[in-house]
């Protein structure tokens, strides 16, 4: 992968990483019609590392204090129903699902769900799961309401995006919707969420990398460069996103995914991209 590749595919995952649209089906169409093939899912989980350290600075003042009342409750200095201290629990919590479940189906993940009619699919199909968590979601429940039922459903929702054309923020989001949460608490829940999930994926795809014992050489310099791009472009997602959904529905990224859907659909009947 050359460096301009390189930069492309960054500023696709920062654009689309924090959005109900699927990075990883961007990523991977738009890998094919720059001569890249499909990036990867190696690829994808380390440029997530740029994105993520968005959301560590972007949330840092809850994140620190979940952190350090979550660390105070497990040594008995704060009760452990102290709503920070559970939070940090409950991401905990909502953070198992996916871990197992990648590791379980890794192999399957990173090969043949990667088909781009399966990507096209989910595009379409959880389009319509989006819209119809916005129309029946009460949408009155606030982030301190989470209980542990919440988490692992969340957690449960948040899995369903290692399937390539979900949308790791789609899918929780709307299963915050469905659980009745606001747009801004599912949002924002969904990011925190995230973190171990991404960074766990994200190290273990670098620990491959570093004692991979094939003659392919990973281009650490583009890669890099696409990670440092997602970081700053996804920044200022971030902070659009979040600002947008507190008066905005999910009704336009409903119809772009239901658009790209389509037109995914007639590149590949057309042969035009290979899946």
């Amino acid at each position: 992968m050359d460096f301009l590749t390189a930069a492309v595919l960054g500023l696709v995952q920062g654009l689309t990483e924090f959005l109900p649209v699927s990075s990883s089906a961007h990523l991977s169409v738009v890998g094919r019609f720059l001569g890249q093939e499909d990036p990867g899912a190696a690829f994808t989980a380390i440029t997530q590392l740029g994105t993520e350290a968005a959301v560590l600075i972007y949330f840092w003042r809850d994140i620190w204090r979940i952190v350090r009342q979550w660390s105070l409750a497990l040594v008995g200095k704060v009760p452990q129903s102290d709503p920070d201290a559970r939070m940090g629990w409950l991401v905990i919590l909502g953070s198992i699902p996916i871990g197992v479940l990648g590791l379980l189906f890794q192999d399957s993940i990173e090969t043949q769900l990667r088909s781009l009619w399966i990507t096209a699919t989910m595009l379409l199909v959880f389009s319509f799961v989006i819209l119809l968590a916005e129309k029946v979601g009460q949408q009155t429940k606030q982030m301190r309401e989470l209980s542990w039922r919440d988490g692992i459903l969340y957690g449960l929702w948040q899995a369903v995006a290692l399937i390539p054309g979900v949308s790791r923020s789609g899918g929780t989001i709307s299963g915050g919707l469905f659980l009745g949460y606001t747009r801004e608490a599912a949002a924002r829940y969904s990011f925190l969420l995230a973190i171990p999930a991404v960074l766990a994926s994200g190290g273990f795809q670098v620990y491959k990398s570093l004692n991979e014992t094939t003659a392919i050489a990973v281009a650490w310099g583009p890669l890099w460069l696409a990670t440092g791009i997602a970081f700053v472009v996804g920044f200022a997602v971030i902070a659009w996103f979040m600002r947008y959904i507190s008066t905005h529905t999910f009704t336009p990224f409903v119809i772009y995914r239901i658009v790209l859907a389509l037109v995914l659909f007639g590149l590949l009947g057309f042969g035009v991209i290979a899946p």
